[in-house]
């Protein structure tokens, strides 16, 4: 029996064999729990995160992923997108606690 997949990979569902597979917006459960934080925290948040990213855009670029999921597709432009926030968020974090 083959496991379905959705756009990010394998799929958990209750549903019988042979039925369709329901939607697990797991997505949007991650989307309000970052915004969440971004409340929370702040540029802190902003900080942490674009670290996070850029690390992890870093690695990928350096095995040789040139072309991302993301809207802005090029690894360097996202990396510098990343690189941009966390400068925001510095300056913000910097802000905020003087």
């Amino acid at each position: 029996m083959t496991t379905p997949t959705g756009p990010t990979g394998p799929t958990t569902s209750t549903a019988s064999p042979g039925s369709t597979a329901t939607y697990d917006p797991l997505r949007l459960c991650v989307f309000a729990t970052i915004a969440a934080l971004g409340w929370l925290l702040g540029p802190v948040a902003l900080l942490g995160f674009a670290v996070l990213g850029f690390c992890g855009y870093w690695r990928a670029w350096r095995a040789g992923l040139q072309r991302s999921r993301c809207v802005l597709r090029d690894t360097r432009l996202v990396l510098g997108y990343l690189a941009a926030l966390a400068v925001a968020g510095a300056v913000g974090t910097w802000s905020w606690v003087t």
